[in-house]
């Protein structure tokens, strides 16, 4: 894993703690090695944002937390199955009502297939609401012959390539907490409001099949097709189906953003990060030893891990007894991002490591971040083709070991773009120069998401 060794300039004050601050243990982290971490410019600004973080209202509540933890033991168990995705990093700019709905939208649609093929019920989760930091492998960027911070998300800096924008600015701590407030509200309008309507969500994706590309997935809508007509001619409850559970889920990787955000709860007594349903650490924070694995220890909301291919079955295990070490199903979920060229070779040791020990983890897919490569034009880019024999292997290794292929984690977005290379209704490189609009990862576009669940629907049925 790559580490970066800078601290932050400062932390939290212990006259700006949130009301989680007696709580046994929740600062030990600030004692431990940190990486990733913003050199913020103005201590006054950074304490006064802090300040006001830790007595806002939460984001999420206790609540729906802990119906997120039960419905992943379920998908670890294999009685559900977790769909993750959104953008790479959310930006202040698009978080406009079209664009949170199309890629609300798309994550519909791509829940309705898959729930076809799994025959089980798709846990629906947003990379949204937060997701607006992002690691660096270098703190610092250099063009021609100027070197600035390196942009870290717009929770920290702006994408603009100048001094002013550049700066680590704690002011936009609070804008994220608002810009994510006010998108969480309108993902629970679109959720429960009639938005998601099984019905119109199967209408969407019929516009998706009609494209001749895409004509080989047109016998699994009309599966479903005939599956929605035999509901309603045995008068199922529509009603129930017009409203859906969604979550929400970022990296947790500005501890003190985090810690912020972090309550007490009243019923539990327990400590919850308020921020997001589901947090996860990254493979460049895993480090068992340091602030981010420890922080994530000490609060109650299900948590996952990226797992890269360096990750052996000992640090699988390791992870276990740090994060999850009652073994409480629902509380730890292993993200693995290995490439395409590594699932097949690297992932069954680790499975079977962790099934050997009797522990009881979700294993979900993230077949992006081990295919990124450069185009010949010179755009981040990743190939449709390695994304979804990366799904592939991942399903292959679980049905060898005879364990639980749980979930998927994308990048996407609901929008026309083009970051990714390839699909039925291919994207070509030329296509970057008009459509590419991701500040850090590429994504992909809405025909390639659903391709990508017509795709898995596919391999679901068959396991």
């Amino acid at each position: 894993m790559t580490e970066l060794s800078a601290r932050p300039a400062f932390s939290l004050s212990s006259t700006a703690q949130s009301g989680a601050a007696n709580y046994p243990g929740l600062d030990v982290w600030r004692d431990l090695p940190v990486s990733q971490q913003p050199s913020w410019q103005d201590k006054d600004v950074f304490d006064a944002s802090v300040g006001e973080l830790s007595v806002l209202p939460p984001l999420v509540f206790a609540g729906e937390v802990d119906v997120l933890r039960e419905r992943l033991a379920a998908a670890a168990e294999g009685k559900a199955f977790l769909l993750q995705g959104g953008d790479c990093a959310e930006t202040f700019e698009a978080a406009t009502a079209d664009k949170i709905s199309a890629r609300v939208k798309t994550i519909l649609q791509m829940a309705v297939v898959l729930t076809y093929g799994a025959a089980m019920p798709v846990i629906k989760m947003g990379r949204m609401a937060g997701q607006f930091a992002k690691p660096r492998s270098s703190n610092d960027e250099t063009r021609d012959g100027v070197t600035l911070p390196a942009y870290r998300g717009d929770i920290v800096n702006g994408y603009e390539f100048t001094p002013e924008s550049r700066g680590h600015d704690a002011a936009r701590l609070l804008k994220a907490y608002h810009t994510s407030a006010s998108t969480l509200n309108l993902i629970r309008a679109f959720t429960q409001g009639g938005f998601a309507d099984l019905r119109s969500v199967h209408q969407w994706n019929k516009g998706f099949t009609e494209n001749p590309a895409h004509a080989r997935y047109e016998s699994l809508a009309r599966d479903i097709d005939r599956a929605i007509k035999f509901m309603a001619s045995c008068g199922a409850d529509f009603e129930a189906l017009k409203r859906v559970e969604f979550f929400a889920s970022h990296e947790a990787l500005l501890l003190d953003y985090e810690r912020a955000l972090t309550r007490i709860d009243s019923r539990t007594g327990f400590p919850y990060d308020t921020s997001a349903h589901f947090l996860w650490i990254g493979e460049r924070t895993r480090e068992l030893d340091h602030a981010h694995v420890d922080f994530l220890s000490r609060v109650r909301n299900p948590i996952g891990v990226k797992l890269g291919p360096s990750t052996t079955g000992d640090d699988a295990l390791r992870l276990i007894d740090k994060l999850d070490p009652e073994r409480e199903p629902g509380r730890l979920t292993f993200i693995t991002r290995m490439g395409a060229g590594n699932i097949r070779k690297k992932l069954p040791a680790i499975v079977e490591k962790v099934t050997a020990s009797g522990a009881k983890v979700l294993w979900v897919t993230d077949p992006m971040h081990g295919n990124t490569v450069t185009s010949p034009n010179g755009y981040k880019t990743r190939n449709f083709d390695d994304v979804i024999d990366e799904v592939r292997g991942f399903f292959e290794v679980h049905q060898a070991l005879g364990t639980v292929p749980g979930g998927l984690h994308v990048e996407m977005t609901g929008d026309d773009v083009a970051e990714c290379l390839g699909g039925a209704d291919p994207v070509d490189q030329e296509s970057f120069l008009d459509k590419y609009e991701s500040v850090c990862d590429p994504r992909l576009n809405h025909m390639q998401s659903l391709e990508m669940a017509f795709l898995v629907a596919g391999a679901l049925a068959k396991h």
